[in-house]
């Protein structure tokens, strides 16, 4: 179905998201955390969720859905676009946060912006696997192999664009879950 790739590039993003809760948490008990920690992080959100997750649905699924009768000014599909734009700006603030904490130390800016990515990201993930993706799969069921398609060409040609791959994104969340658990012994 066609919202199978989305649903995976979820699963690896909830990864992600749970290194990050143990992130704040060890930040909230002054653990320091280390730039190897931060930057895969920002590169993370950044990179794979908005350049190459968003771009999957933006320029694939949602028009998909609006060519099947969904509207994108309004409803479900203009509500996923208020989600993205407003992921890209709590992302950006994290990315100056994280800067800010690696040179200075204080980490009280760091802890609030990822503390509200995660329940961005945690949130809009909700929405889009138990309302948006059932919306799909119930309308999208006749060009599901095109739309499968075109989620793949977008994913490896965003990736390829930056010099990643999944895999790397894939084994970046496997690192992320290892270090954050050894920061806090």
């Amino acid at each position: 179905m066609s919202t199978t790739s989305l649903r995976r590039d979820h699963e690896l993003i909830e990864k992600v998201i749970k290194a990050m809760e143990s992130t704040v948490q060890l930040l909230n008990n002054n653990t320091p955390i280390p730039e190897s920690i931060l930057l895969p992080v920002i590169d993370f959100t950044k990179n794979f969720t908005d350049v190459c997750h968003h771009s999957k649905e933006e320029k694939s699924l949602f028009p998909a859905l609006e060519k099947a009768g969904l509207p994108s000014n309004m409803g479900p599909i203009a509500m996923m676009l208020m989600d993205h734009e407003r992921s890209r700006e709590i992302g950006t603030q994290m990315e100056e946060s994280a800067k800010d904490y690696l040179s200075s130390g204080n980490s009280t800016k760091l802890i609030s912006d990822m503390q509200l990515y995660v329940e961005h990201i945690t949130e809009h993930l909700w929405k889009e696997n138990n309302k948006l993706f059932m919306m799909a799969e119930a309308r999208l069921q006749y060009v599901s192999e095109q739309v499968d398609k075109e989620l793949n060409e977008i994913e490896v040609s965003k990736l390829k664009d930056l010099g990643k791959s999944r895999e790397h994104y894939e084994q970046l969340a496997e690192t992320l879950t290892k270090d954050v658990s050894q920061q806090g012994n």
